[in-house]
């Protein structure tokens, strides 16, 4: 006697709309191939994460769900067309029990045991098909908000990532996005299905008692005023079980990305302190959170049996008085043993969205922090020149990839008051088939230069231009398709090298591919590999050299064969031979471009047509490298020196070497200076 079976209409319980079990507890993911919790960090504490109403926060991811509505609709009419199969079940098994069971009757029993069937037919074939309906148009919801977020993460500036954890921002895109399909697909499904399932049962047990029903809907209440109570602290569980779930991905993903210096300086216990240490601050908010989850289970199903026994007590006392058949209080019992899993279910969905507002304040976070540059309102097009040129540029028709920094000032954003600029007025112009170099001491300002061309911040002050247009009035896709960047830290994609290759100029066909390769000496060795071009790398990989890696980046950058070339300390992080190795496919890639190369080897320096020297953000001397070494005690001269091992005063370098009272290795300086005359 199915008094307290399963509903068969679709996803009563909230989070299992998905066809995937509900969770254990709010947020909870894990960690591959590891048993720690998901990933869910900011760096910013969870008290400090600004409130979110749950309203609010509806109406901000609602309308992600557009061209899915219509779907939802019908997974909404399939729930209801579910719960009327199980009103209508309930009902003729109440005609069962008074016509057939009761009276011995085999006759009584073949016409509603059909109808049953049929209903029962139909409720799984409306099941399957609202459940399987559900389930795409959750995940589709889910993959545009995991776009949107990371397309609005991509258009962040550098300094974004350094203020927050990449343990964080993995956890924004996978169990936050989670916990918002919730609230916003599953939550109105499970809001709808609840709300349909309580009211026909409602109607049914009316119909049959009507003063029955009345008295036991008055415990109904207690449902809401539990859930009620509960959903405050829930919330602040949650929060804080989410930020401690990113922390342990975070300490496990940095230790992992260090496992080189963990292991050589012996922090193996120190690190798994750091795990420990984040890993209690999850088990308390865990713990604390399944133990109120549990204590509100419990509360709820106290309430359902006290009504339960209040209906089976008035039912007993309404036969005894010939008021009421036997089946009509069996009936009666099972509307009530329906009715309340729904209410109660609509209880828990208040929760349920009450963590989700967990997650959204974390996401809305990031959405609302702005990008530091935007594309123009109106850009330029190529078959319309610029109204004018930008300041400081002289109006002579511009070559394709000439460059030019006007009076440029900028401070990065964050700094603290009265800090020096990263840059100070500079003025300089780079025109195509010209190498410039740009060195300096470390902070002087060289990296800046790159980050400004590539439009990652814009000046605070003064003017970049390309081709006489100022860079921001150009849309950032077509400015960055003029350039083609080599960074100090060659970017390997986890990928074939084709692709690695290809991703400089994505439809390059497999000829360009080797052709840029052979142009960047790479073709030898890749074709070495057992799978030539088809070999798959990863930024940990290591089956290539250093400058193996480094040769794939130049050849990614001939393939670009953008017309503006920006090479940051393109020898960093090389031997002496891996960087005489490079030297030759860099003057192909250079050949005819705009060249801006910053570094502090100046291996090179012969070669460029002019050479800045930074120091403090300002530009202090310029010139050929034949001129600059010619003046003595000028900032490149010593840079010069120093890097060929020339006795040099630490005063004069402005280095913190030494100090008079603890000199930083005198035997070896004395040793090292006695034995050939040079540091």
């Amino acid at each position: 006697m199915p008094l307290r079976r399963v509903p068969a209409e679709l996803a009563a319980v909230p989070g299992t709309v998905r066809g995937r079990p509900p969770r254990e507890g709010p947020g909870q993911e894990t960690l591959p191939s590891a048993s720690a919790p998901g990933t869910s960090a900011s760096t910013t504490p969870a008290s400090t994460t600004p409130a979110l109403p749950a309203r609010i926060a509806f109406r901000r991811f609602w309308p992600l769900s557009k061209g899915l509505r219509g779907r939802l609709v019908l997974v909404c009419l399939c729930v209801v067309v579910a719960a009327l199969a199980e009103t209508a079940a309930i009902l003729l098994f109440s005609d069962l029990t008074d016509n057939a069971l009761q009276r011995g009757s085999l006759d009584a029993f073949w016409a509603p045991a059909a109808k049953w069937l049929g209903v029962a037919v139909l409720g799984a074939a409306v099941g399957y098909a609202g459940n399987s309906l559900a389930v795409w148009v959750s995940e589709r919801f889910v993959m545009r908000l995991r776009a949107r977020v990371f397309d609005h993460v991509q258009r962040m500036p550098p300094d974004f990532f350094q203020r927050h954890r990449q343990g964080d921002l993995l956890s924004r895109l996978t169990g936050d996005v989670e916990a918002i399909e919730q609230m916003v697909v599953s939550g109105v499904v499970g809001a709808v299905s609840s709300a349909f399932s309580a009211a026909f049962y409602a109607v049914a047990a009316f119909w049959l008692r009507w003063d029955l029903a009345l008295a036991t809907f008055v415990l109904a209440p207690l449902f809401w005023l539990a859930a009620r109570r509960f959903a405050g602290s829930i919330r602040s569980v949650a929060r804080d079980e989410r930020v401690a779930d990113g922390a342990i991905t975070s300490v496990v993903e940095e230790s992992l990305g260090n496992v080189v210096l963990t292991q050589a300086y012996g922090r193996e216990g120190a690190e798994r302190a750091r795990l420990d240490r984040e890993a209690r601050a999850w088990f308390t908010a865990s713990v604390r959170g399944a133990r109120l989850s549990e204590l509100y289970e419990r509360l709820v199903e106290v309430i359902e049996t006290v009504c339960v026994l209040s209906v089976i007590g008035l039912g007993t006392w309404e036969i005894s008085a010939d008021r009421m058949t036997l089946g009509q209080l069996l009936a009666f019992a099972a509307f009530l043993g329906y009715l309340y899993p729904p209410i109660r279910d609509l209880g828990q969905l208040g929760l349920t969205v009450t963590t989700a507002t967990a997650g959204a304040e974390r996401l809305v976070e990031i959405l609302d922090a702005r990008p530091s540059v935007t594309d123009p309102a109106s850009t330029p097009t190529a078959a319309a020149a610029p109204s004018g040129p930008a300041p400081g540029v002289r109006a002579v028709p511009p070559s394709p990839g000439t460059l030019h920094f006007h009076d440029v000032s900028f401070r990065y954003p964050g700094a603290q008051d009265g800090a020096k600029p990263a840059l100070a007025r500079m003025s300089f112009t780079a025109r195509p088939g010209e190498l410039l170099i740009i060195t300096g001491p470390s902070g002087a300002g060289k990296s800046t230069v790159s980050k400004l061309l590539l439009r990652f911040y814009d000046p605070d002050s003064g003017t970049v231009a390309l081709d006489g247009t100022p860079l921001h009035q150009l849309p950032l896709g077509r400015l960055r398709e003029q350039l083609a960047l080599l960074p100090q830290e060659t970017l390997i994609l986890h990928d074939t090298i084709r692709e690695n290759i290809a991703c400089g100029r994505p439809g390059a066909s497999d000829a360009e591919i080797v052709e840029a390769a052979r142009a960047a000496d790479a073709d030898a060795f890749i074709r070495a590999l057992p799978d030539g071009y088809g070999t798959g790398i990863d930024p940990h990989s290591a089956r290539l050299s250093g400058g193996q890696l480094q040769r794939l980046a130049i050849a990614r950058a001939m393939l670009r064969d953008a017309p503006v070339l920006v090479l940051d300390e393109p020898t960093t992080g090389l031997d002496a031979l891996a960087a005489r190795r490079i030297v030759t496919p860099l003057r192909r890639l250079m050949r005819g471009r705009t060249t801006i190369m910053i570094t502090h080897d100046l291996n090179l320096a012969p070669d460029a047509d002019r050479i800045l020297v930074l120091d403090g953000g300002r530009i202090v001397e310029t010139g050929r490298h034949e001129e600059l070494l010619t003046r003595a005690g000028g900032a490149y001269s010593r840079l010069h020196r120093s890097q060929n091992n020339a006795v040099l005063d630490t005063g004069e370098l402005r280095l913190p070497l030494s100090d008079d009272e603890h000199p930083l290795f005198p035997d070896e300086v004395r040793l090292s200076g006695e034995a050939d005359g040079r540091w």
